[in-house]
């Protein structure tokens, strides 16, 4: 049975969207990945931290999905990162109301013995200096290492950022972010340019409008499913991400044309995901609700001409 570890934040999220908004309500990278991983993998482990402040109820849930908490650290007397936003009647655009880093700030990842030999590590957003960290504490390097970042370290933290680039397989970011790192405005020139920095594949989330996969000179499309209603697309990202990886890992099979169908995976998985506030939607999703949503994207680009 092969094995996942994700590294990521498990956090708190405030959020303010044309829907309504939220108090506090659990969220971070690494809760959005595993939860969307879980639906494919049975083994899956994670690495983050939280704050003495954070509920053991959403610990439980996470347990009950087959995510081993070994490698999450609770620190007591320290509170847990949180985040508040507000996105604007598009969606599309948010403004950040509050960052509190709190025990991110000085985050040091901890990989039991019980996590090394997986064969798959999905590095979610966080400072590509803990990224490479947990890559550098693998004794033995993983089958497929794949990752998120974000604007934010390419203002900050741009020489980190490109000494991890050339540890990891696959880079899953947005258009934008593909943008900026790059410095080209043609995605497919974006895509060109960040290869050569080190990862083989890389994915482009284009929101609404689906995601692009490339590889060589292999381009693959997945669109977005047409929703009637998007509540929340906080964590749609890491939601997509965290199907993708896991498809691919509870598959075994790291081939361009395999990772296709992981991209329509994690494409319906965060279709689930914006449908509602949070981790809501994705706590309680069955196996013909996931198949059937993946039977729609397939639906949407299947068709013949004579």
């Amino acid at each position: 049975m092969m094995s996942l570890v994700t590294v990521g934040s498990v956090a708190f999220d405030a959020i303010e969207t044309p829907f309504g908004k939220t108090d506090k309500i659990i969220g971070g990278a690494g809760t959005y990945i595993a939860f969307s991983s879980s639906y494919f993998m049975k083994k899956q482990n994670i690495v983050s931290v939280v704050g003495e402040d954070f509920p053991q109820e959403m610990l439980d849930k996470l347990t009950d999905k087959g995510v081993n908490l070994e490698g999450l650290q609770i620190k007591e007397g320290e509170k847990t990162f949180f985040w508040s936003g507000k996105y604007r009647n598009d969606m599309n655009s948010r403004d950040t109301l509050v960052t509190e880093l709190n025990v991110l700030e000085h985050f040091d990842p901890i990989i039991p013995d019980s996590y090394q030999g997986c064969e798959y590590l999905m590095l979610g957003n966080l400072s590509p200096d803990v990224q490479l960290k947990v890559i550098e504490r693998m004794e033995k390097r993983p089958k497929l290492i794949a990752m998120d970042t974000m604007n934010f370290w390419m203002d900050i933290a741009m020489d980190d950022l490109k000494k991890t680039l050339k540890k990891v397989d696959i880079l899953i970011i947005n258009d934008e972010e593909a943008r900026q790192l790059s410095g080209e405005y043609s995605l497919v020139k974006a895509a060109k340019v960040i290869r050569d920095m080190g990862p083989k594949y890389l994915v482009i989330k284009k929101g609404e409008h689906g995601a692009l996969l490339f590889h060589g000179e292999n381009t693959f499309f997945a669109p977005a499913l047409p929703l009637e209603d998007v509540f929340d697309p906080t964590g749609a990202g890491d939601v997509f991400a965290g199907g993708f990886v896991g498809y691919l890992a509870s598959s075994d099979d790291i081939s361009f044309e395999n990772m296709k169908r992981g991209v329509i995976a994690g494409s319906a998985m965060a279709s689930f995901c914006v449908e509602k506030f949070g981790t809501e939607r994705l706590e309680n999703l069955t196996k013909s609700e996931i198949e059937g949503r993946i039977q729609k994207f397939v639906d949407l680009t299947n068709f013949k001409m004579d």
